[in-house]
């Protein structure tokens, strides 16, 4: 995972921070935690420049926010609740988890998506309520970018003052991130099993 991110980087220049960070949201396993120490590491070395790769790293990071954030926009709770019965299984996802993350949106709003961004596990989650919600476009952009910019720039300066020893994470970073992707795989496999267990009891 480490070697491949690097490829897709050093491929496509700032393009390439785009793309992966877009593809980090809509594929949570690809780890934000990689990808932006590893561009920052390169700015340091002088294969980039840091500011447009914060810049970079921020852009991909909202595309992939507003994706979600159109999904859930589109829908429309009604329609989405509807999918979640029928399908929710395979995406690991029952009505309550909806109910549940549309009243944490509703109660907390514009701070949810702005905090939402910097926090691990829920940085896409939270783009998806916010569109069942009908929260403006302005706000939810602004929010998220913002919370996006200063992640991004966390992780980016962590990768510029790490210059010195970043091979050596590289060492551990790879198999580190194929064992997180493993493990969300065997989950997801287990949790759909289990989903399709409990259902079939409840239709006998």
């Amino acid at each position: 995972m480490f070697d491949w991110i690097a490829g897709l980087i050093d491929m496509g220049g700032y393009w390439g921070v785009v793309g992966v960070m877009l593809l980090e949201n809509l594929f949570p396993p690809i780890p934000s935690e990689v990808v932006m120490p590893m561009a920052g590491y390169l700015a340091a070395l002088g294969e980039f420049r840091l500011v447009p790769v914060i810049l970079a790293g921020t852009l991909g990071s909202v595309l992939g926010a507003v994706f979600w954030y159109w999904i859930g926009l589109a829908l429309g709770e009604a329609r989405l609740l509807v999918l979640i019965d029928r399908y929710g299984v395979w995406l690991t996802l029952e009505r309550r988890d909806v109910e549940q993350a549309l009243s944490w949106f509703r109660r907390w709003g514009y701070p949810a998506v702005f905090f939402g961004r910097m926090v691990p596990g829920i940085r896409t989650l939270i783009s998806v309520p916010a569109g069942l919600a009908r929260m403006p476009l302005g706000p939810f952009l602004a929010a998220t970018t913002v919370g996006s910019l200063i992640w991004v720039t966390f992780l980016a300066m962590g990768g510029v003052l790490l210059e010195a020893n970043y091979h050596r994470l590289a060492d551990w970073l790879n198999p580190g991130t194929t064992i997180v992707i493993g493990a969300v795989l065997a989950a997801y496999v287990y949790r759909v099993a289990r989903g399709l267990i409990e259902r079939h009891r409840r239709e006998r």
